[in-house]
């Protein structure tokens, strides 16, 4: 006599409806009573899952199912209530990912085999969802150096995430909330793979219906050049929005700028000392007055022989009665004027005594 089987007796069960990547999970089928024998199908997405092992049975896996059969060769003496099948969630997710583990049976039978049931068509199905284990996103702005007023400042605006949650349509919103007046405004210049230039703070970030954000290892950087009108603190909010959710803020940050004048490398002020012995300029030998020196005393004779007056002034010199005062102590090297000097002295006074014996001899 035929006795029937009917699946609702089996149950289905997981060791986790949350998997990470990398992560285990067990199927398990409960059969509601002992069964000599049977052959259970579990079918799994292989984008998501990979077979690891089974108990209670032989297995076989084709890549997107998991056929477990089983036989009570001891006639009857072993047999079995429950089985199950172990997989393993792919280590390379980097998104959330809802699937389910679907089960079907047929040869199902009693411990001693004097009893069919009926196969199991209609899957009986679990659900369970692999998800990395997101990490909130964080958002940079940074410059190096000071901030110029009515300058192109270099700037970087940076999202990140090690582990980010994946959004199909992101907007990024930014806005000024703080600014020195009311007349002060502020231009932040990025340039989108058109290579158009768009002001962050008219425009925002993103196509019209949003971009694409997630995954591992998520670094979006955007060049910015900043122009502020005015100097004092700026106030910048940044925000990303899920546009698929109502414009749910996803991140958002404020960040702070003091912005200041330009500053010169020195003193407006500062005078130029120019060189020594520089005149700055074209001498003129009617300007040239310089009397203290030997060089100066150069410069007038040649300024005097180029005017014709080279003689008038050696003849002035002849009859100047002035004598050049002795110094203290003369050069011990080389013949200088002093020594033509005393010598001419000497001749001097040696011709006016030969002069003087000769008149008194005279007289006598």
């Amino acid at each position: 006599m035929l006795h029937q089987y009917h699946y609702g007796s089996v149950t289905v069960d997981v060791t986790k409806e949350k998997v990470l990547p990398g992560e285990e999970v067990t199927v398990n089928i409960n059969f509601g009573t002992e069964l000599g024998a049977y052959t259970f199908d579990v079918a799994y997405d292989n984008s998501i899952f990979e077979y690891v092992s089974s108990e209670g049975g032989t297995p076989n896996d084709n890549g997107t199912r998991v056929r477990v059969t089983y036989y009570d060769s001891a006639g009857g003496s072993n047999p079995r209530s429950n089985m199950s099948v172990t997989f393993k969630a792919k280590s390379d997710i980097t998104s959330t990912n809802p699937t389910d583990f679907s089960v079907t049976a047929e040869g199902l039978a009693n411990n001693d085999a004097s009893q069919e049931y009926d196969d199991i068509t209609t899957p009986i199905k679990k659900d369970v969802t692999v998800e990395p284990n997101y990490v909130d996103y964080t958002i940079e702005f940074n410059h190096s150096g000071k901030l110029i007023v009515d300058e192109e400042n270099t700037m970087e605006l940076i999202t990140k995430s090690s582990m980010g949650r994946n959004y199909d349509h992101v907007k990024m919103q930014v806005e000024v909330t703080k600014k020195p007046s009311d007349s002060a405004t502020v231009q932040l210049l990025a340039i989108e793979r058109t290579r158009a230039q768009v002001d962050l703070i008219q425009d925002g970030w993103g196509e019209p219906d949003g971009y694409e954000l997630g995954g591992k290892d998520v670094e979006q950087i955007l060049d910015v050049q900043g122009v502020f009108s005015e100097v004092g603190e700026y106030v910048i909010k940044i925000s990303l929005l899920d546009k698929d959710s109502s414009n749910a803020v996803i991140a958002t940050k404020d960040f702070t700028f003091k912005v200041e004048k330009a500053t010169t490398g020195g003193t407006d002020n500062e005078e130029t000392t120019p060189p020594e012995n520089s005149t700055g300029g074209t001498n003129n030998g009617n300007q040239d007055n310089n009397n203290n020196g030997q060089s100066g005393n150069q410069n007038n004779n040649g300024n005097n022989e180029q005017n014709g007056n080279g003689s008038q002034n050696n003849n002035q010199g002849e009859q100047n009665e002035n004598v050049e005062e002795m110094p203290e102590k003369l050069p011990q090297t080389g013949m200088t004027k002093y020594v033509y000097i005393i010598t001419a002295i000497a001749i001097l006074g040696a011709g006016y005594i030969t002069l003087k014996n000769e008149k008194v001899k005279s007289k006598k």
